[in-house]
Order: C-alpha cells, then structure tokens, then sequence
C-alpha cells in the first residue's frame, strides 16, 4: 500500500475539520492507500496548541511527508499548513493531486 499525506486545514473549526480528515483518510484507504494524517494523531499527545506545540507539529509533519508517495490535499481553502505542506512536497517532488471536498479529484 503506498502512503499518501492527508493534506487539509486543521485550524477554525476543529470539530468540522476533524470530521473532513477522517472523511478523506477513508477515502484513500478506499482507494488502497495507507492514509498519513498528521492533524489527526498529533492533537492526541502534543498538547494545547501554541506556538511551539504548533511549530514542532509542522515539523514532524514534514518528516512524516519524507515518507509519503504522494501528497493528497482536499478543498478550496489552503491553510497557512497546508501551503507549507505543498510547498515541500514540490520542492520535494512528492506527486501532488487535488481533490474537492466530495473526494472527487480536480485537474491541476
């Protein structure tokens, strides 16, 4: 099963948010991929998110997505994370593939 970074906003609405990942990691377990989502299992140890709780998420993210086939990233709003997220993944030349919030895929 190839590992794919689960790439969505975390901050705002939190519950919501949450919902959507654990929406998005089920559709590409569907799909045969092992899901990676950091914004789903870091909250469960890390603490109150401040900055530094927030600053060393993003890193062990980063050293999550060294791991990754692919980078999945879902909707039209991209998060300050997110950005980052992409951004290594290109610099990275991790594959980058879009879907909308339905888990439909949208040409890039």
């Amino acid at each position: 099963m190839p590992l794919v970074y689960i790439c969505s906003p975390y901050q705002g609405d939190v519950e919501l948010n949450t919902q959507a990942a654990r929406r998005y990691s089920q559709f590409a377990l569907a799909q045969k991929h092992l899901p990676i989502a950091p914004h789903l299992l870091f909250p469960q140890f890390i603490g109150a998110e401040t900055d530094s709780t927030r600053e060393l998420a993003l890193h062990m993210g980063m050293i999550l997505l060294t791991k990754c086939h692919e980078l999945w990233y879902f909707g039209d709003r991209i998060s300050e994370g997110m950005k980052l997220e992409l951004n290594r993944a290109r610099l990275r030349g991790t594959p980058v593939r879009h879907f909308n919030e339905n888990c439909e895929e949208v040409a890039i």
